[in-house]
């Protein structure tokens, strides 16, 4: 058993070399660390001679963002190496390979992809990604539909429930998510123009009525193997292909949770928009996109879980039309109260995102965050009445207007 210790480039280098057929035993090899989460260290590893490379992550025993103040479970390594495993599994063409791995060093060894993009980089450039929306739907239906209890055997599924048992990761989507922004925290970044902003929140008994029910959702809804952490800076992406990586948060948990993440995140970069574009008819033209996207991300869902039921449905029981009716409802509903959830905590919370932090202009850094605290607002307290994903473009719509909030 190796003793844990966070690797350097030459370490990276000779994990590298033992990867089976990967690398010719002369070759040279570069490596570049190129991590910029919070979590881990990440190294590039290539030959140039051959043409290839690959990526070696480490789980660090403790966030970056914060530091060794904040101990995490190196298990979470496992974790995601487990869950990549199955997610390609049931996507190839969507998820990563891996190479391999290192549980005692926390190592995960898969494949680079150095030729896409991150997709919350490319949003900010104003590029569209015309095949995202079908890909997102269909890796969430088929990696939930199949580790749930619709889709797979339910005495397996609980195994896998206790194997995917993920306490460190899950506390910081409990705090960051569900309580850091309802209450006065330290863990909480607000920035002073929106102080008075963040305080209503704290005292909002309606908000947080709505909160404690998805929170509650979120502590006992074991529902399927979710990905946990589904934002853009997980997602890489051409105009053809689209690759989701990092499900170290992966856990039994709500369906919703993973398609509000996605909503969430397209929702942010909508309410960006003025300050990544002046001409106003391309920054029209480019928010009407992200909400077509909203729009067919849920569609695309929809069509791919509904016909893994009818092929696939495990219980008979469950088979039944109108109960599905009411599970779909309810994924809509709980994706909906979840997105609000994920876009207030992103403007308040620890961990902002690039999509509004960095806009030059005060003025319009400072609207993009009114836009999405109205957003994730009215998307938490209309959730449990939403009655089709065409609540969520309204509730965009509006909030964008010149006539100001929706309380």
């Amino acid at each position: 058993m190796a003793a844990y210790t966070p690797l350097t480039v030459e370490d990276a280098i000779e994990f590298a070399r033992k990867v089976p057929d990967f690398f010719l035993p002369e070759t040279e090899l570069e490596c570049e660390e190129i991590g910029d989460g919070n979590l881990n260290l990440v190294f590039r590893i290539r030959s140039s001679a051959q043409n290839k490379s690959l990526i070696i992550k480490q789980a660090l025993p403790y966030a970056k963002v914060v530091g060794e103040s904040w101990p995490l479970s190196l298990d979470r390594a496992r974790i995601e190496r487990e869950a990549l495993i199955i997610q390609h599994k049931l996507c190839p063409d969507l998820v990563p390979a891996v190479y391999g791995g290192d549980s005692d060093l926390a190592v995960t060894i898969m494949e680079d992809l150095s030729d896409h993009v991150i997709m919350r980089r490319g949003l900010i450039e104003g590029r569209t990604y015309p095949r995202f929306a079908e890909h997102i739907g269909r890796f969430i239906a088929t990696t939930l539909f199949f580790t749930s209890d619709l889709g797979m055997n339910q005495q397996r599924k609980k195994e896998m429930a206790a194997s995917f048992t993920n306490p460190d990761l899950c506390k910081i989507t409990e705090d960051l998510i569900f309580s850091d922004p309802y209450r006065d925290s330290e863990n909480n970044d607000i920035s002073a123009d929106i102080q008075a902003e963040a305080e209503k929140l704290w005292t909002d008994e309606q908000l947080h009525l709505e909160v404690a029910l998805l929170r509650e959702k979120f502590l006992t809804h074991g529902e399927a193997l979710i990905h946990g952490d589904l934002h853009t800076g997980s997602i890489f992406v051409t105009e053809t292909s689209t690759k989701v990586i990092d499900p170290e948060f992966a856990y039994y948990g709500p369906i919703g949770f993973d398609l509000g993440a996605v909503i969430a995140n397209l929702l942010l970069n909508f309410a960006a928009q003025p300050g990544w574009n002046n001409d106003r008819a391309l920054q029209d033209k480019h928010r009407a996109w992200l909400l077509d996207t909203i729009r067919d991300v849920w569609a695309h869902f929809e069509r791919h879980f509904e016909r893994l039921w009818e092929e696939h449905g495990e219980d008979p029981i469950f088979r039944l039309p109108a109960y599905r009716e009411h599970y779909l409802r309810k994924v809509l509903q709980d994706s909906i109260g979840f997105a609000g959830c994920k876009v207030i905590r992103r403007i308040v919370g620890l961990s902002h995102v690039a999509d509004i932090d960095t806009i030059a202009d005060d003025a319009l850094r400072h609207q993009a965050k009114v836009t999405a605290l109205t957003l994730g607002k009215a998307l938490i307290k209309n959730g449990r009445q939403a009655a089709s994903i065409e609540d969520v473009l309204t509730i965009a719509k509006h909030a964008a207007a010149a006539e100001g909030a929706i309380v």
